[in-house]
C-alpha cells in the first residue's frame, strides 16, 4: 500500500482517495475523471492532473478537450488558489474497519504516519511476513529453481545500483565511494523490494528539424560538454514559440549525442555550440531521453545464432578501480549490451570488448537473462580478475561505433558496470579539466567626454531577471564614448559607474543609473572581463550573428561567488520515491574541488514535478551546509540522510542559447 495516500496503485500512478462528498466537476481531470492531483493549466485553458496530462502528451502532442496543438513545455502549475481548494477536500481514511475518520486531503498522508491505528496495524503485519523471508534468503535455493531469472539481490545496508543514461558512473549510495552520486532510491525498509524491481529507462532517438528560415534559432539553451563536469551536452531549457517547441519532441534534460551526423558527446561547450548553430533548413539530432523508473519483467529467453564467443580477462589493481564499461538493457532483446567504453578505462586499454556485444556470463554467473545492476554488482565484488564471456554477432566490427546497440527508437536502460566506483574520464594531458577558480580580470575605465555624449553600450541582466544575472554588457556602439576608448566590451560584467553599485540592482534600475551619470563630464567604470576557459572557438563569434547575443553558459561559470545569486529549492517526496536527479563534480585528489552540478533529472520524480531545478544548476548546499569542498564520499550520506524533505541551495546559470 502506498504510504501517502493508503491504497495500492502503481508507483508511477497517482495517488487514490474516498472522497467524503461529491467533487464539483470544474476540479475534476478530465483524462482520468478524478479530482486533480497537482493541476496543471494548458494555454488553451483546460487542467489535468500532473502525471495524467505528462503521460498523454508522451503519446500525442495536442490537447485532450479541444485538440489544439500543445507540448507539455507550454504547461505550467495552477493557481495557489485552485492548488488549495483541491488539498482541501475532505476525504475518508482509507482504514474504515480501524478508522472512520474525515480530514483534508493535504493532511491524510500525516494521519496516515501518525494517528491512523489502521495503517499502524498493517505495517505491523507486513514487518511479521518480512521476518521469514529475510531469514529464509541465508539458505540456499534448490537446484531445481535456479531456472526462473530473479533480480540481484541487495546486500544489506546498500541499494541496487541505479541505471544511469549518461556516461558518468552511478554508485550504489551504501557505498561511500565517490564519482557521480545517483539518490535515485532511499533506503528503506518499505523500499528495499521496490529497489530490486526498478530501473531507470532511457531511449535513444533520431529527430529531424526542419527551419523555413535556415537562419533561424532553435530555440533551446544547453549546458555541459567535456571541459565541464557534466561530459555531455544537456539541453537545459526550450525556449516558448521555438523552433524545437514547435516541434514537441525534445525535452529538458535531454542529452544530445550527434548534430547532423556529428558525435558530440565528447566535444567542449563552445564546439558544441557552434555546431547547433550552424544554419540549415533540416538539422537531424540523435538524443538520449530518460523517461523514468520501470518495473523490470522477466524477459524469456531467445536463442540467438553463435557467431563467435570470446573470452575476455580483465585485471583490476584493486576492488575498487573502474572497469569503464556502459552497459544497457534492450526491451527487444533478452540480455546485457555493451554500449560504450570509456575512453582510457581498464576495457578501453586491453582492447578485447567492443561496442554490442552481448555479455552472457561474468566471473562464471549467467547473465544471459540478467540486467546491467546484476553486473555491475558481481564486478563491484570482485577483487582482481573479472572473467567475460561475450557473444559478439557477425558484421560488428571491433572498435567501430554501432547506432545505439539496436534500432534509433529502442527502449533502454543502462548502468555503468564500474563495480560501485567511479568511472573517471581519464582524458589525455593536452585536454582541459574543469576547476573552480578565478576566471576574470577586475578594470577600471575613466574617460572624459562630452556632457551629452551617450556611453553607447546595451545592457543585459539584471537581479530581477529569471536567472537574477549581474549587469553585463550586450553590445558596444560604433557611436559613443566608450567603443572610441576601446577598454569595455561585450561580455563585460558592470560593477559599478562614478562608485554607484550596480550589482544588485534590476534592469531598469541599472540603466536608469548608467543614463544619469552618463550625463557627466568624467565617467568611471569599474568592470570584469570573464576570461575564456579554453581557448575559444575561431568561428564562434561568426555563428552569433543573427542571434540574440548573451554569454555562453561556460562562460558564468568564471564568476566570483559573490556575484552569484543562491536561492533555496525545497523537494518534499513519499518514502519510497527518489529525488529524482543525479550529480556530478565535487573534490577529487587528481582535479581538486570542483562544483556540484545537477546532470540528470528524471521523468515522474520530485525533482521533475518541482521544475525549479535545472540540469547544470550548481548545488552550493544543502539544508544549509555548504557543499564546497566536499566529496562525493562526504555529499552522499547528506543526500541520503533526508527522508522527506530537502532544501538545496542553488545557482542558476542560463544555458547558451543555440
Amino acid at each position: 500500500l502506498c504510504c501517502e495516500c493508503g491504497q495500492a496503485h502503481p508507483l508511477l500512478d497517482n495517488h487514490l482517495y474516498n472522497f467524503q462528498d461529491e467533487v464539483d466537476d470544474e476540479l475534476i481531470c478530465h483524462i482520468c475523471l478524478q479530482p486533480l492531483l497537482q493541476p496543471m493549466d494548458t494555454p488553451c485553458g483546460h487542467t489535468y492532473c500532473f502525471k495524467c496530462l505528462e503521460n498523454f502528451m508522451q503519446e500525442y502532442n495536442f490537447c485532450p478537450m479541444d485538440r489544439k496543438k500543445l507540448s507539455f513545455q507550454q504547461c505550467h502549475k495552477s493557481s495557489l488558489l485552485v492548488r488549495n481548494l483541491l488539498d482541501k477536500l475532505v476525504v475518508l481514511c482509507p482504514f474504515k474497519a480501524e478508522c472512520q475518520q474525515t480530514m483534508q486531503r493535504c493532511e491524510l498522508e500525516a494521519h496516515l504516519q501518525n494517528r491512523c491505528p489502521g495503517f499502524k496495524k498493517y505495517k505491523s503485519e507486513l514487518q511479521r511476513k518480512k521476518n521469514p523471508i529475510s531469514k529464509g534468503k541465508e539458505d540456499p535455493p534448490a537446484k531445481g529453481e535456479t531456472n526462473t531469472p530473479k533480480d540481484p539481490e541487495v546486500p544489506s545496508g546498500g541499494s541496487s545500483l541505479v541505471a544511469e543514461s549518461s556516461g558518468a558512473a552511478v554508485v550504489s549510495l551504501g557505498t561511500a565511494e565517490p564519482g557521480l552520486v545517483n539518490p535515485a532510491f532511499e533506503e528503506t525498509e518499505e523500499g528495499e523490494s521496490l529497489v530490486q524491481k526498478t530501473s531507470l529507462v532511457a531511449e535513444t532517438t533520431t529527430i529531424e528539424i526542419h527551419r523555413e528560415d535556415p537562419e533561424e534559432e532553435l530555440g533551446m539553451r544547453i549546458v555541459g560538454g567535456k571541459d565541464t563536469p557534466l561530459g555531455n551536452i544537456v539541453v537545459q531549457e526550450v525556449l516558448r514559440d521555438s523552433v524545437i517547441a514547435a516541434d514537441g519532441r525534445i525535452a529538458p534534460g535531454d542529452h544530445i549525442l550527434e548534430v547532423n551526423g556529428v558525435n558530440i558527446s565528447s566535444v567542449t561547450h563552445c564546439q558544441a555550440v557552434s555546431f547547433l548553430r550552424h544554419p540549415g533548413p533540416v538539422l537531424h539530432l540523435m538524443v538520449l531521453q530518460e523517461k523514468g523508473f520501470s518495473s523490470k519483467t522477466a524477459q524469456q529467453d531467445s536463442t540467438s545464432t553463435t557467431r563467435e564467443v570470446i573470452h575476455v580477462t580483465l585485471v583490476k589493481r584493486d576492488r575498487s578501480e573502474p572497469l569503464g564499461i556502459k552497459l544497457i538493457r534492450k526491451t527487444d532483446e533478452a540480455g546485457i549490451f555493451i554500449l560504450d567504453l570509456l575512453e582510457g578505462g581498464l576495457a578501453a586499454k586491453n582492447g578485447k570488448l567492443s561496442r554490442n556485444d552481448r555479455v552472457l556470463s561474468i566471473n562464471g554467473q549467467d547473465l544471459r537473462q540478467g540486467t546491467p545492476e546484476a553486473a555491475a554488482q558481481i564486478i563491484q565484488t570482485t577483487e582482481s580478475r573479472v572473467n567475460f564471456v561475450i557473444l559478439r554477432q557477425s558484421g560488428v566490427q571491433l572498435g567501430e561505433p554501432v547506432e545505439d546497440g539496436s534500432s534509433s527508437n529502442s527502449s533502454s536502460s543502462s548502468s555503468s558496470s564500474n563495480g560501485g566506483s567511479p568511472v573517471h574520464h581519464r582524458r589525455r594531458p593536452d585536454q582541459n579539466h574543469y576547476r573552480r577558480k578565478s576566471n576574470y580580470q577586475k578594470k577600471t575605465v575613466a574617460i572624459k567626454k562630452e556632457p551629452k555624449e551617450s556611453l553607447g553600450i546595451t545592457i543585459g541582466g539584471g537581479r530581477d531577471n529569471k536567472n537574477k544575472l549581474p549587469i553585463y554588457v550586450t553590445s558596444v556602439q560604433p557611436i559613443g564614448c566608450l567603443f572610441r576608448d576601446g577598454r569595455i566590451k561585450r561580455g563585460d560584467v558592470l560593477l559599478s559607474i562614478n562608485g554607484i553599485d550596480l550589482t544588485h540592482l534590476n534592469y531598469y534600475e541599472a540603466v536608469s543609473a548608467l543614463k544619469s551619470n552618463a550625463a557627466s563630464h568624467s565617467v568611471t567604470l569599474k568592470a570584469l572581463e570573464i576570461l575564456p576557459l579554453n581557448s575559444p572557438e575561431p568561428s564562434l563569434d561568426i555563428r552569433e550573428q543573427g542571434f540574440s547575443w548573451s554569454p555562453l553558459w561556460i562562460t558564468w561559470l568564471g564568476l566570483p561567488s559573490y556575484l552569484h545569486f543562491c536561492q533555496d529549492i525545497v523537494l518534499s517526496k513519499g518514502n519510497l520515491e527518489s529525488w529524482g536527479f543525479s550529480i556530478v563534480g565535487g573534490f577529487e585528489e587528481s582535479k581538486g574541488n570542483q562544483p556540484f552540478f545537477i546532470k540528470t533529472i528524471v521523468p515522474g520524480t520530485p525533482a521533475f514535478r518541482d521544475r525549479k531545478l535545472k540540469c547544470g544548476d550548481e548545488i552550493v548546499a544543502v539544508n544549509g551546509v555548504p557543499a564546497i569542498g566536499m566529496s562525493n564520499s562526504e555529499l552522499i550520506p547528506m543526500l541520503k540522510e533526508q527522508r522527506n524533505k530537502v532544501t538545496l541551495t542553488v545557482v542558476s546559470w542560463p544555458g547558451s542559447l543555440v
